[in-house]
């Protein structure tokens, strides 16, 4: 009566479950819902990313980079994570690797080992320096400048 109930923000349907005893070496690439309670050595890559689920169990890891609209984390994942839309941070997440969100929901007990960067950015694979060249010389010795 009081309290709003709380509103699904996306599809929770899983289409796909990966068991506890299954090892899988090797990027996985999905539509729909996925759930993992097993380990998977490789990225986890969703082919539509405006309705894809991921849902990791705490008996779950995953060592690769996660590419996915709406993620929910209750294991260990060693890489980065894109969730386009939607992340949660259940309170047995271990997070190892940077971690991209649109809209994050943390449960205390979790953690991240990484950056945490809200908003439509990219993975950025490499780390160029900014051009030196483009900024204007500043020379410290010319004291006409000040």
């Amino acid at each position: 009566m009081f309290g709003k109930k709380k509103k699904t923000k996306f599809n929770s349907h899983i289409d796909t479950l990966i068991g506890t005893n299954t090892q899988i070496k090797g990027d996985i690439s999905f539509t729909g819902g996925l759930r993992i309670d097993g380990r998977i050595d490789g990225n986890v890559i969703a082919e539509d990313e405006e309705h894809s689920t991921l849902v990791l169990s705490n008996a779950g890891q995953i060592n690769g980079t996660i590419q996915v609209a709406n993620v929910i984390i209750n294991g260990i994942v060693s890489g980065p994570i894109m969730a386009t839309k939607y992340l949660e941070l259940q309170s047995n997440a271990q997070i190892h690797g940077d971690v991209y969100y649109e809209v994050i929901e943390v449960q205390l007990g979790a953690s991240v080992d990484g950056k945490m960067i809200r908003g439509d950015r990219k993975i950025q694979t490499n780390h160029t320096p900014a051009l030196v060249s483009a900024a204007p010389d500043h020379n410290p010795e010319n004291k006409d400048d000040a």
